[in-house]
């Protein structure tokens, strides 16, 4: 633990890193990689939406059924002439989802399935819904959507810049895509909690997201006052900085999930927290990657598009290639101090300036 700790303090002193900016082309290609598997298994393989999307029946038992789930599930389909899903609940009884069936349809399935399961009619709880529900959660679902999305691209464009903006709208993207994807390509099935898990897992991705940029918002202060290190550089000294901090409360985050996941849904068969734990886990364990790998190297790339950080860097390259020439090491010129040194004698040196120009000056006195 110790270790641990002494490792985090060097990375946000800047001690030790890792080059996340230098090596962000691997990165946006390993992006690319899962996003496009994600679309393409979005397009072959569909969402697997809910009952309260289509619309249909389902039939909880309150009593423990005389036949195993498949048997419950051929009955189920044998009944209706639908495709159905059928979930052990944890006490026994069985829960039985057949999308697309109408009132009249659903009082012959209720009769035929207490026959085949073995359990009294009145013993069957029959609950229609409507697909005109389901398109008004999903409608609501798309607006508060939109809603966050532009709320959270004026926030980040007034408190740090619009390129910190536009990174983090498209880190979102990133994470939901990937979310949705895992859906389509699991067959995990789309209900009200699924939407509800991909609406929480932003403020989770916005977070790590907004650490990062604080950090490198008070990094960036006088950067162009000195000839330390290029932007790319203060960058990556602002992830390494914070690594230490996303990873723990990453982990905090998807221990509980994990939970959730593997044993509420695994082991006690709890259909409801399948669908938000999946896409809980997936979105946080995306949105820690999309905060270190894709949104801040995307900061850099259009920060360094900028005259003034391209001549920075111009002058930066020309002194350590004078170091270089004259045998001096990069530790000769400074570089292993910590990177708001730069911001602090910038400001130093305003001041002095400042009292230099107003000293032993009168209102007649010429300059």
């Amino acid at each position: 633990m110790s270790r641990l700790g002494n490792l985090g303090a060097r990375l946000y002193r800047g001690e030790v890193g890792y080059d996340f900016i230098g090596k962000r082309k691997i990165w946006y290609g390993v992006s690319i990689l899962i996003t496009i598997t994600a679309i393409v298994g979005l397009a072959v393989s569909g969402l697997n939406m809910g009952i309260e999307f289509k619309g249909g029946a389902v039939f909880t038992t309150d009593e423990k059924p005389k036949v195993s789930v498949s048997q419950a599930h051929e009955s189920a389909v044998e009944a209706s002439g639908h495709e159905a899903i059928v979930q052990e609940l944890g006490n026994g009884n069985m829960r039985i989802q057949i999308t697309e069936v109408g009132t009249a349809k659903a009082n012959e399935i209720k009769t035929q399935l207490a026959e085949d399961l073995g359990v009294p009619e009145a013993k069957i709880n029959a609950d229609l819904v409507g697909p005109s529900w389901g398109e008004q959660i999903a409608n609501k679902a798309w607006t508060g959507l939109g809603v966050f999305m532009i709320l959270v691209v004026v926030y980040l464009a007034i408190a740090f810049e619009w390129r910190m903006a536009i990174a983090a709208l498209i880190a979102l993207i990133h994470d939901i895509t990937i979310t949705v994807g895992v859906y389509a390509l699991v067959g995990f099935e789309v209900t009200p909690g699924t939407v509800i898990g991909l609406l929480t897992i932003l403020g989770y991705s916005l977070y790590d997201t907004v650490v990062v940029f604080d950090s490198l918002k008070e990094g960036q202060r006088g950067i162009t006052k000195q000839t330390r290190w290029t932007y790319s550089e203060v960058a990556n000294r602002s992830i390494n900085s914070t690594l230490v901090r996303s990873i723990n409360t990453t982990v905090v985050a998807l221990l509980p999930v994990a939970g959730l996941l593997f044993i509420g849904g695994g082991v006690l068969g709890a259909g409801m927290l399948n669908d938000i734990s999946l896409s809980l886990f997936v979105g946080l364990a995306a949105g820690a990657y999309s905060s270190i790998f894709i949104a801040t190297p995307l900061v850099a790339d259009f920060k360094e598009r900028e005259p003034q950080m391209k001549a920075l860097k111009k002058r930066i390259l020309a002194k350590r290639a004078a170091a270089a020439a004259k045998g001096e090491s990069p530790e000769d010129e400074g570089d292993d101090q910590p990177q708001d040194d730069f911001a602090d004698e910038a400001e130093t040196a305003g001041a002095v300036a400042g009292q230099r120009r107003g000293h032993g000056r009168t209102p007649g006195n010429r300059p």
